[in-house]
């Protein structure tokens, strides 16, 4: 087995400088397409995977990204580690634009998405208490220091469904009520999905803004955000391009179990399980199925 690095990020992120044997792979899935093709090759000698979330040209919107279909097709393609990198407002004045903010915990408010592979037919309770892994978060975090890019090591993360920003009294609330540092509309069900399939997953929010309740700086500006964009893209390329020597060697048993997740989650007998689910689940389930 070897370790394959997956990202999943924005626009910026396409083009991967040192990228060998680069192609972008179609993968199909039993959940529909994925948001797009998948780039595909080795960056510094170790297999790597990019999907750009919204897909290019930013054609879904957080509430249609295909977010089953796109950790199944990372699956497929024998990923092991998931580094998600995703815009992001602050509400915390030390957490500044420009800045990334490496996120451990969550606080899910989305509501219009399919945020399970499992269901009736095949139930299924996975552990989220820690919902991101310590193991990948430490050298991604070590990729950071060597990129020289200021990264802000743990956070809770607001998801939003979207597509609008904040009105000023839940951005307070998000703040001052339930203490979040970072908001974002896309982490979520992405790291619920990609603890399902067993596949370690740390998340990098790339702050942009101060969502609106910063007095000092008002409303959100998609075009003051744009810019801010173009300036995080180079740090994300920055520290993508760190990573590989970091997960050098045969992936050994994740010691945060987020390889083993599925141990002991099904919870539907075999002879009640469903065939149909069951077929759907041949990637990300392979392994107790």
């Amino acid at each position: 087995m070897e370790r394959v690095l997956g990202i999943i990020g924005g626009s910026g992120l396409y083009q991967i400088e040192g990228l060998e044997e680069a192609t972008w792979q179609e993968v199909e899935t039993p959940w529909g397409a994925p948001s797009d093709a998948i780039l595909t090759g080795r960056l510094a000698g170790t297999r790597l995977a990019f999907l750009p979330r919204h897909g290019r040209g930013h054609v879904h919107s957080p509430t249609e990204v295909p977010y089953r279909a796109n950790i199944d097709a990372m699956k497929r393609l024998g990923v092991t580690d998931i580094v998600a990198l995703s815009a992001c407002g602050s509400f915390r004045e030390e957490l500044a634009p420009g800045d990334f903010v490496l996120v451990d915990q969550f606080i899910d408010r989305t509501f219009a998405r399919e945020k399970s592979f499992f269901g009736t037919g095949c139930v299924a309770h996975v552990s989220l208490g820690h919902p991101t892994c310590l193991r990948l978060s430490d050298l991604v975090a070590e990729a950071a220091r060597a990129a020289d890019i200021t990264l802000h090591r743990g956070g809770t993360y607001l998801a939003m469904e979207g597509p609008q920003f904040s009105t000023l009294a839940e951005s307070l609330m998000y703040r001052n009520v339930w203490n979040c540092d970072v908001i974002g509309m896309t982490n979520m069900p992405e790291a619920k999905l990609a603890r399902e399939a067993e596949i370690c997953y740390a998340p990098i929010a790339m702050v942009t803004d101060y969502d609106s309740w910063h007095e000092d700086h008002g409303a959100v500006d998609v075009t003051k955000i744009r810019d801010t964009l173009l300036g995080n893209a180079d740090k994300g390329r920055a520290l993508v391009r760190e990573l590989p020597r970091l997960l050098t060697g045969s992936p050994a048993p994740c010691s945060e179990g987020c390889d083993r997740s599925l141990e002991h989650a099904l919870l539907t007998a075999p002879e009640k399980r469903d065939p149909a689910l069951l077929a759907k689940l041949d990637a990300v389930a392979a392994r107790v199925l």
